[in-house]
């Protein structure tokens, strides 16, 4: 039974292609991204021609259905955010000769059923469907599956078939309706489902806020579980997910961290903190800090450290280096090659320099300098070479040189520009 099933009855039309996607979201990864944004696109026209509260868009593309102010407000910003992820990932799919992954189906999947979750609950005239109801990820099969994923030039096909196939269906409705009814007929029907519509939507409004969770938790474990497994960690044993943790700032004292990749020798090599799909990964920087300090003063060895929203995924080895965003996460031996360069490093002042690339003196002084400013401020750490940084190199330029940059920067920040000719040397 499809997990869009709730649309059926009411909205035949978007049922009928979010089913589709629903099928072949694992055998077939670009069509089924295609027909997810086209099962997008069929909503929000369905929401715009039959809500009063939303005014017509000077425009008939998605686009500018989506950026229209009063959709962007809907549920918080919410639908919004789910219906650009849909229509981003729908837009590549037609244009990147790359196709999509079977886990950014999943992703665009997840996010077509809030999508349409919503418009069930909403708008729905009949039964609504149960709002503590989740899209399980896990529930989705494989159907007969593509001798080979479908090329750039057939999902473009796929792309404007879909969409001569929706105006012919929505002509013939209309020449349908014409043949049975009178204008007048027409426009009294019109006017009932909007009557219907205005209803449906205040009745919803009984609903808590709360009571529908956005979050997409199942979809995110999904995601996180399964790049894990893609780099090897299998998360069999009870200590690899919500491991606790003792001396966290709290009145407790205690933490639980989401997953915990553990070395051959019992200690961690890292981390994962898992934060809301809907919020930046960013905000589990410094909890998942916090549960580093817990892990190494438990175990002696600090875990490198990655936060992730099951989309965006960072990497952090906070001894070392600034976050970066990385597509997913490290094997076993990757981890353990990072934690040894922390003590296996060279300091820079200890590499011996090419003298046939660097042979002047001064060339010689700018590199030793530099390496200083990196070893003494760690700037490793930042995520700039910062003030002190770009003024040392600057010590060693011409003039001419130097006012180039000077300016530069002066186009793209003043302040920071006047930062570093506090810096240089007289």
């Amino acid at each position: 039974m499809s997990q869009f099933s709730f649309l059926a009855s009411e909205f035949p039309d978007e049922y009928s292609m979010a089913e589709w996607a629903e099928r072949h979201a694992l055998s077939d990864p670009g069509p089924a991204v295609i027909y997810a944004r086209k099962a997008l696109e069929s909503g929000v026209k369905w929401v715009f021609a039959y809500d009063r509260s939303l005014p017509q868009p000077y425009d008939d593309q998605l686009n500018t259905y989506l950026n229209e102010p009063a959709f962007k407000a809907l549920e918080n910003g919410h639908v919004f955010n789910v219906a650009k992820r849909i229509q981003k990932a729908g837009n590549r799919a037609v244009h990147d000769a790359k196709p999509p992954s079977k886990l950014e189906a999943v992703e665009v999947l997840s996010a077509l059923w809030q999508f349409c979750f919503w418009l069930a609950l909403t708008y729905g005239r009949g039964a609504k469907p149960n709002p503590s109801t989740r899209f399980d990820p896990h529930q989705l099969t494989i159907a007969k599956r593509a001798e080979e994923a479908a090329t750039l030039a057939q999902r473009k096909e796929l792309e404007d078939r879909l969409a001569i196939e929706a105006d012919e269906a929505a002509l013939a409705r209309q020449r349908a309706d014409e043949l049975t009814l009178t204008v007048e007929q027409l426009e009294a029907e019109k006017a009932a489902l909007i009557a219907a519509v205005a209803a449906a939507k205040k009745a919803a409004e009984d609903v808590p806020a709360d009571a529908h969770d956005w979050s997409e938790f199942e979809t995110r474990r999904y995601q996180i579980d399964t790049l894990l497994a893609e780099a090897g960690w299998k998360l069999t044993h009870v200590r690899d997910r919500e491991f606790e943790v003792h001396g966290m700032p709290t009145q407790s004292g205690v933490g639980y961290v989401d997953y915990v990749l553990w070395g051959d020798d019992g200690r961690p090599l890292a981390l994962v903190e898992a934060k809301k799909t809907m919020v930046s990964p960013a905000t589990g920087q410094q909890q998942a800090k916090l549960y580093a300090d817990c892990l190494q003063q438990a175990t002696g060895q600090r875990p490198v450290i990655f936060y992730t929203n099951g989309y965006e995924h960072w990497l952090w080895d906070d001894t070392t280096y600034a976050p970066r965003p990385v597509q997913g996460f490290l094997t076993k031996d990757e981890l353990q090659l990072l934690v040894q360069r922390r003590t296996a490093r060279l300091p820079l002042a200890a590499v011996q320099l090419n003298r046939l690339i660097i042979e002047r003196y001064y060339q010689t002084r700018a590199v030793r300098r530099v390496g200083t400013s990196f070893e003494a401020d760690n700037v490793r750490k930042s995520a700039l070479g910062g003030v002190r940084a770009a003024a040392e190199i600057l010590n060693f330029m011409g003039t001419a040189q130097e006012t180039v940059v000077i300016d530069a920067v002066k186009e793209y920040d003043n302040d920071l520009a006047q930062k570093i000719l506090d810096g240089l040397e007289g």
